[in-house]
Parts: C-alpha cells; structure tokens; sequence
C-alpha cells in the first residue's frame, strides 16, 4: 500500500471551518481524507502550527521551505516522493497516487430501514 503524507500550511484546524469562512477546498479534502481511511487507506496530514517538527525532521521538505518559503505548501509526498507542491492533490490525482479507484472517495450512506423514524410515517 502506497504512503501519502500531506504537508500544509499553517492552519487552526484541518477542515477550515473554524475560521470567518469555510474553506471549501480544506472541507473538500478532510472529506476525502476521512472516507478513503473509512476505506482502510491512510493519508497522513501534517499542519506546520501543530506538527512543526516533523517539518524540521524531514530532509526534503526542510530543504523545500528554506528554498521557497511557505508558499510552496501543501506539499504532497508518496513513499517519499514529492508529487505535488503549492495545491491539494485533485480527487482524480488522488485515485492516481493512490492507486484507488473514485468511489474510495465518497461516502458510502448505510440504508438501515425505509422509515425516516418520524411517528405516523414520514414527516
């Protein structure tokens, strides 16, 4: 199984949603993130504010931001590769890297019954 390690920017939280507006690309990929580990594939994310040492530990992504500064990230890695810089991985590039296919990437909605659970029937 291929290991993908998302390295991003400084950020109060992962999903966007705690700041004045929603960051709809963040949303976009927590929600991805979360269904493909629903899925059993796990994609690492490390946030410079709160992770900052593993940004000082790893050799190429030290090196990439002393070149380039912070607006080189999020930078994308695949066992160990650079695959992206400056942007999240698209969904399709993510099947791509990951070598899933797309419905890895969606939700999958467990029916239990045909009832909405409002007495009388459904509302």
């Amino acid at each position: 199984m291929k290991k993908m390690i998302i390295f991003e920017p400084a950020m109060c939280c992962p999903t966007g949603v705690c700041g004045p507006s929603v960051d709809p690309e963040l949303l976009r990929i927590s929600t991805v993130i979360n269904n493909l580990k629903n899925k059993g594939i796990t994609v690492e994310r490390y946030n410079l504010t709160s992770n900052t040492q593993i940004f000082i530990e790893n050799k190429v992504i030290n090196k990439m931001l002393i070149k380039e500064g912070v607006e080189i990230l999020p930078i994308t890695m695949v066992d160990d590769v650079v695959v992206k810089t400056r942007a999240y991985p698209t969904d399709e590039e993510f099947c791509s890297l990951l070598d899933v296919p797309a419905d890895y990437l969606k939700a999958s909605v467990k029916k239990t019954s045909n009832e909405c659970g409002c007495e009388g029937g459904c509302c």
